[in-house]
This record gives C-alpha cells, sequence and structure tokens, in this order.
C-alpha cells in the first residue's frame, strides 16, 4: 500500500520482539511455568468435583482457557510495558520523532504484543498437551480467537501504557482490571453453573466469550453460540483500534 512506512512498521515491530526475547526466562519462561502450577493446583484441588459442560474432563475444561488466559496476559504486558519503560526512561521522544504515522506506530507495538502472547500461548499449549491431551477441534477458529483475543489485550496493553505514568500505575490496571477479566471469565469454572445475577454478568464480559470460543475450538463444546463471539472479538478489536490511534495522533499523556 502506498504511503505506507513498512520499514518503520518492520523496525519497531522488530525492536518489540527483540526486547522480549531478551529476557527470554521472565518474558516467556515465567508465564509457562506459572500457567503450569495452576494446571496442576486446580487441577488436583477441583479435579473430581468441579462440572464442566459436555461431559469434558475439568483438566481438559480449563487448559484451554489456561492457555487463551497466557496468551491475554502477556499481550498486555508487553504493549503496556513497552509504553510506560519508554516514558520512564525518557525515550518516547525517539519513537515519536520517528517518520511513523500514529497508526504506524500502534501497528508496530500491538503486532509485537500479538507476538509474544502467541509465542507464549504456543509454548503453553505444547507444555499442558504433555499432561492432558489437547485434540484441537477446529484449528482455525482456535487461530482466531487466539490472534483476536491476543490482539484485543494487546491494544488494551497500549491504553494502559499511555494512561501510567509510572509502575504502580501500571500494576493497578493489572490487578484490578487485566487479572479480574481473565480469571473471573470462565478460565476455571462453567459460567452456566453459576447462579443468578452472576451468570447474567459473567456474560457481559467479552473475554468470557473469547475464553469459550478458544474452548470451542479445541474439545468443540461451549457455552456460548460461537458466532457471538466472533463477533464480540471483532468489534472490541475495532473499537479498541479506533480508540487506540486516536489517542495517539493526540499525544495524549506522551507530550507532557
Amino acid at each position: 500500500m502506498e504511503g505506507v512506512n513498512w520499514i518503520g512498521v518492520a523496525t519497531l515491530y522488530r525492536r518489540e520482539v527483540q526486547r522480549f526475547l531478551a529476557v527470554a526466562a521472565q518474558t516467556v519462561g515465567g508465564p509457562v511455568v506459572s500457567t503450569l502450577l495452576f494446571l496442576a493446583v486446580f487441577g488436583v484441588a477441583l479435579g473430581r468435583h468441579a462440572p464442566a459442560p459436555g461431559g469434558v474432563p475439568y483438566l481438559a475444561f480449563i487448559a484451554p482457557g489456561l492457555v487463551i488466559m497466557a496468551i491475554a496476559q502477556n499481550a498486555f504486558a508487553n504493549t503496556s510495558s513497552s509504553l510506560l519503560v519508554a516514558k520512564v526512561q525518557g525515550n518516547i521522544v525517539d519513537l515519536l520523532l520517528a517518520p511513523l504515522s500514529p497508526g504506524e506506530f500502534l501497528a508496530g507495538l500491538a503486532l509485537g504484543g500479538v507476538t509474544r502472547g502467541l509465542l507464549v500461548g504456543l509454548l503453553t499449549a505444547l507444555a499442558t498437551a504433555l499432561f492432558v491431551p489437547l485434540p484441537l477441534v477446529n484449528p482455525t477458529l482456535g487461530l482466531f480467537y487466539a490472534v483476536g483475543g491476543a490482539l484485543v489485550f494487546s491494544l488494551l496493553g497500549v491504553l494502559g501504557g499511555l494512561w501510567a505514568q509510572k509502575m504502580d500505575h501500571q500494576a493497578a490496571v493489572t490487578n484490578f482490571v487485566i487479572a479480574p477479566l481473565t480469571l473471573l471469565s470462565g478460565t476455571f469454572y462453567a459460567v452456566s453453573t453459576l447462579d443468578e445475577p452472576f451468570r447474567s454478568i459473567a456474560y457481559l464480559d467479552p473475554v468470557f466469550y473469547i475464553v469459550d470460543g478458544f474452548r470451542h475450538s479445541i474439545t468443540g463444546t461451549s457455552e456460548a453460540p460461537p458466532l457471538v463471539g466472533i463477533i464480540v472479538v471483532l468489534v472490541a478489536n475495532v473499537l479498541l483500534g479506533v480508540v487506540c490511534h486516536r489517542l495517539l495522533a493526540s499525544g495524549w499523556r506522551l507530550r507532557q
């Protein structure tokens, strides 16, 4: 496409990938180990008692949720930390002076977050598959939810990184927004088993549809129509993309 600085986007993307690969033990290895610990703890504690829809064994039910949770949390962490560290260290000026439009800047950042999320998700799935079968009933749908979910949280990370002015701010967003969204979205339990009004509230959580759709691609069972999940992912990405683009174009909290 004429007018797009592909070299600039590719350079920013490569910078983002190299940044998290430089400390891969922390950014990639750590989340994989944490997910396996979740699998072990919840599998032992609840495996024989927690109900799962469709007759799916409990470990097979939570495994896809853990994989998509790892994807989401790491996609968010990459973009939010990248922007925040750049602001704290003062080198955000170098990025702002680069010959990149707001859309190109956003694309480079977001794709870096998606890459980290997918890499962690892939390694987590491979490690999880050693203990729990992951048949992948619908690979195309699984790829859609993995990429779409990673992009949603990567864009949320851009918003978090723009808003945060210090590490405490980023930690607050992670602990009080991202963690509840991922942990309370049906990752460890079937939403359909909740009592009202908690069931209806859970259905209002857009992350639930990402988790449920990804689980459907692996186990073939779901609690919500897959088409609804697809629409939610597409709409969320469009809305977040527009908001992020406008904030970057305005220089909100970047030029203070």
